[in-house]
């Protein structure tokens, strides 16, 4: 077995358990055979060699992924009577439910497999310390590592009963009521259930653990940073290469090619995603499409071809964490070694939206609020018209905490105010709208998104931002005449 052969057979192996994270992701994706891929020799083929080769460098192993996130997950767990507390918290209920996954699980529990029925963790305020209790369907000595786990474990409405008898806890959290899917998640069957365990003395004690999820989930460790880095470098390097005369010929690929490519280059690098890769296309001369203020995702049918302006959505799924990116290319014309002097002043606009949202006004305990009514203000007066709508992210891709959001600034007026979180990451999603000479006065929107974290000084990107297009078709233009 050759190494080109060797990675993508490991890469294949990985792939089912590899992206084990914080949401269920449903079955792994189809496997081509490693031969397809070995025996192509298409330029698409061997970028999917490429990635088998970044992953084998920018990830560890499977074991090695499981040692390194318990343990995070003790040093989470070290952070969480101060949580709760903070939230007047002393009882937290987190219920898995076989084929029907709560996101917090792996968050909250060792990051492997619960088949048992219904798995229950429950965390209690015991005074001097944090006592963390496991109701699970079958008995894992990982699950006991982290956890007070019987072999043989009474009845789940039995044992709460017990717990709440002994330590008597102000307060009993549980998800529901909160305005995102990880903050709501536990079942109808599973409330009623615990409802009826706890009687109805016990009831008025009931709350929403929707301000202790957020903190929880929203809080990153500083061990996490180097490997979340990792991802982000990972995610880059499949994003160029789908936006490079390797995958696209002009005039001949198509976006849905591009999406299947993307796929493959996912499984190749044993990992997942957790949203659909999407493109967009900007033509000269051609009416831009939008669906919901945006420009609209490009029919997979969309034939790319030269002088179009093409934008990659693209995120993935490993070690617990999900990253979000979008890039921008060109595709150059007939004649063409460059890109046209006034996309290049497009880019450079939306450069100028991420230094001022996020070094000028972005600080740790400064409302999401103000970031963004400031960084507007600003943009106005440059006169660049300017859209932002960046969410939190790490743990999840959409994450909980201070989105710095056009909807959510708007939503949340009534509320108070969410400040930024030092050490919190984001997704700098956003984008301008430039009338360029070259289309004539055409906007073209540039839409970027990068990962980054929050420090004394503002937001830093775990990678560096794109300030330059990707050109294609630079290298497959047709002979001259």
């Amino acid at each position: 077995m050759n190494d080109i052969t060797r990675s993508i057979v490991a890469a294949a192996c990985a792939a089912a358990f590899v992206s084990t994270g914080a949401r269920a992701q449903g079955a792994a994706p189809a496997r081509p055979a490693a031969a397809r891929f070995v025996a192509n020799t298409s330029p698409a083929a061997e970028a999917l060699r490429q990635v088998a080769r970044f992953a084998q460098d920018d990830l560890p192993t499977w074991s090695e992924q499981i040692r390194i996130r318990e343990g995070w997950l003790v040093e989470r767990h070290q952070n969480l009577l101060a949580m709760m507390r903070r939230h007047s918290v002393g009882m937290w209920i987190v219920v898995n439910e076989e084929f029907h996954d709560d996101p917090l699980t792996q968050l909250v529990a060792p990051p492997r497999p619960y088949t048992g029925n219904r798995d229950i963790f429950v965390f209690i305020d015991a005074g001097d310390r944090l006592r963390k209790v496991a109701i699970t369907g079958y008995a894992e000595e990982n699950t006991a590592r982290f956890f007070e786990s019987s072999n043989e474990p009474k009845p789940a409405p039995q044992t709460i009963a017990a717990l709440v008898a002994e330590h008597h806890p102000a307060t009993i959290a549980l998800g529901f009521t909160g305005r995102r899917g990880v903050t709501r998640t536990i079942t109808h069957d599973a409330y009623q259930m615990i409802m009826g365990a706890l009687g109805p003395e016990n009831a008025a004690k009931v709350v929403s653990a929707a301000p202790l999820i957020e903190e929880y989930v929203d809080t990153r460790l500083p061990a996490e940073q180097e490997y979340y880095a990792r991802l982000v470098r990972l995610t880059d390097k499949i994003t160029k290469l789908a936006l490079s005369d390797e995958v696209i010929t002009p005039d001949k690929t198509t976006v849905g090619d591009v999406r299947r490519w993307l796929y493959d280059a996912m499984w190749a690098a044993g990992v997942r995603t957790w949203f659909q890769p999407d493109m967009r296309v900007q033509r000269k001369s051609s009416g831009n499409a939008t669906s919901r203020g945006f420009l609209a995702v490009a029919p997979e049918s969309t034939v790319i071809r030269r002088g179009d302006v093409i934008h990659l959505d693209f995120g993935i799924t490993a070690m617990g964490f999900d990253t979000d990116w979008q890039k921008m290319g060109y595709v150059v014309r007939d004649g063409e070694t460059d890109v046209p002097p006034g996309l290049k002043a497009a880019m450079k606009n939306t450069n100028v939206l991420q230094d001022v949202m996020m070094k000028t006004y972005s600080r740790p305990g400064r409302t999401a609020a103000s970031v963004y009514d400031s960084t507007m203000a600003a943009m106005k007066a440059r006169n660049i018209q300017a859209m932002i709508y960046s969410h939190p992210i790490g743990v999840q891709g959409h994450g909980l905490g201070a989105a710095i959001d056009f909807r959510s600034t708007q939503r949340d007026a009534s509320e108070l105010p969410k400040p930024l979180r030092l050490g919190s990451y984001i997704s700098i999603e956003l984008n301008t709208t430039t009338p360029v000479p070259e289309w004539g006065g055409q906007g073209v929107a540039v839409m970027m998104e990068d990962d980054a974290y929050l420090t004394e000084s503002g937001w830093t990107f775990f990678h560096p931002r794109q300030e330059s297009w990707y050109l294609v078709g630079a290298k497959r233009r047709p002979p001259t005449p």
